[in-house]
This record gives C-alpha cells, sequence and structure tokens, in this order.
C-alpha cells in the first residue's frame, strides 16, 4: 500500500508524520479589554495568548472555522461568530457586518497569505494587529527516504515552502492540498493533486486514503 505522509504532527491512523515546519509563540504584552472583538484564523493563535498569559477570554472571539472553535472553547472563550467557509478572504467579508463600529484586534501569524486586513479596513472596521506566532522550517528534520507512489499531504503554504527545503519531488507522488491558497504556493512539478473541499486535515487524511491508497 502507498505511504501517506501528512506535514505536521496531527496523529492518525496509517498515516506518516513529517514534521517539516514549527510554530513558534511571540512574546508580547497587550491589553485585550481595550477592544471589543478578537479575530482569530488560527489555533496557534489562540495557544500563543495562553502561553503569553494574556487575559483575553471574556472579550467575544470571531473564528474562522470549528477547528479553531474547539480550542477556542477548550478554554472557554467567548465566542461570537465562527466562520462556515474557512477560508480567510471569505471570512473577512463575514465580519464585515459583525464588526462595524467596534474596535477589533487580530491576533495572527508573522505570515499570512489571505487579504483579511485589507478587506476589513477597506470596509472602515477600526482594526489593529498583534504578531502572535510564527512559522519557521525544521533544520533539525531527520532525514527520510519517501517511497515512490507516496500520498503528501500539505495543509499550509509554509509546509509547501519547507517540505521543498528538504526533499525533491519525484514524479510517482500524489499530493492534497488543504485549499486553494496553499494551491498557489506548489511548484510546476507537482501536478497530480487533489484539493480539499474544507479547510480540515482530516479531510485531507480522508482523501488521500479514498484517492491514491
Amino acid at each position: 500500500m502507498a505511504k501517506i505522509y501528512l506535514l505536521n504532527n496531527q496523529k492518525f491512523d496509517g498515516v506518516i508524520n513529517l514534521e517539516v515546519f514549527k510554530v513558534k509563540s511571540t512574546k508580547y504584552d497587550i491589553d485585550c479589554s481595550k477592544y471589543d472583538a478578537l479575530v482569530f484564523t488560527s489555533k496557534n493563535a489562540i495557544y500563543s495568548l495562553e502561553e503569553n498569559s494574556i487575559d483575553w477570554r471574556s472579550i467575544p472571539s470571531y473564528v474562522i472555522a470549528e477547528k479553531t472553535a474547539k480550542v477556542a472553547k477548550d478554554y472557554n472563550a467567548n465566542i461570537a461568530f465562527i466562520g462556515t467557509n474557512g477560508h480567510g478572504n471569505e471570512f473577512a467579508k463575514e465580519l464585515v457586518p459583525l464588526l462595524k463600529n467596534k474596535k477589533v484586534l487580530y491576533v495572527k501569524a508573522l505570515k499570512t497569505v489571505s487579504n483579511l486586513v485589507g478587506i476589513l479596513k477597506d470596509n472602515d472596521i477600526e482594526l489593529d494587529e498583534i504578531v502572535s506566532y510564527k512559522t519557521v522550517c525544521n533544520d533539525f528534520l531527520e532525514k527520510v527516504e519517501l517511497e515512490k507512489n507516496s500520498t503528501i499531504i500539505f495543509t499550509s503554504p509554509s509546509s509547501v515552502e519547507c517540505f521543498f527545503n528538504n526533499f525533491k519531488w519525484n514524479k510517482s507522488f500524489k499530493a492534497v492540498l488543504i485549499g486553494k491558497t496553499t494551491e498557489k504556493f506548489l511548484p510546476k512539478e507537482v501536478d497530480d493533486y487533489v484539493i480539499s473541499k474544507t479547510t480540515d486535515v482530516t479531510e485531507c487524511v480522508n482523501i488521500a486514503k479514498r484517492s491514491f491508497s
């Protein structure tokens, strides 16, 4: 049976983890009580607030998708809205009518690929940003030989960058992508792939098992 490699540390039966990148929380202090709303597009931003001992849970939280919402719920956050699409630009459009006349803090990554900030500001949303974490390639990744006909699951643009820092693409490989944004970062030699309709790692794994195993 062909091997399935997932480029993060989430565990699934029959799937091999390749942690090609690491998430590192930044150090900061911020008074969230000055804001009427917090915007999250990743669970890593929530973990970062906790690591920095920020008092944030009572502020209404607007989260991009159910996976991020689950983490917020685990911390007893005040969830005001959960996005329905899972993509940054569409999430921003959903937020526009909800955030009118509110002072908003976007708790974000160092690198972002959507135009969420631009869309909100273009619609006169009062928005501040704080960089809460960054993604860095794992320079200490153990060198492994990827078997021919393997399926690689790319879960973000960073996973694409860091994978190709460590491995060369074989024409026999297949790929599953978590979304269209990740697709934009693929090199041209990756031409056999499926894009998940939802930004859900579990669904990506299911696609890999159904389509390529």
